[in-house]
């Protein structure tokens, strides 16, 4: 469950914005750098992601990641996923008031 969380937050930066060097990339989402090229890789392998490395930039270190048509209907399953479960808490809340 907690990859799936970890993930949504990184499809849902890169869809906002591709280019990050994985330092900016981490410290915006609060991961460690490994934990973020750990979930980068997951990311790729099973095809959500593209990691492609800017042509004729002088900054050898930054990236470009895009989603892949994949990424991008696994980001709306997550986000609704996500919206059904902060629905539940909400409920359960208004419940407890």
């Amino acid at each position: 469950m907690k990859n799936n969380e970890d993930h949504f937050k990184i499809l849902r930066k890169i869809q906002k914005k591709e280019d990050f060097t994985q330092r900016e990339l981490a410290e915006e989402l609060g991961f460690s750098l490994g934990k973020l090229n750990y979930c980068l890789i997951a990311l790729k392998s099973k095809g959500l992601i593209k990691i492609e490395n800017f042509k004729k930039s002088s900054n050898k270190i930054s990236y470009i990641y895009s989603l892949t048509s994949k990424g991008i209907s696994l980001r709306i399953e997550l986000t609704i996923s996500f919206m059904k479960k902060k629905m539940i808490e909400y409920d359960e809340l208004k419940k407890e008031i």
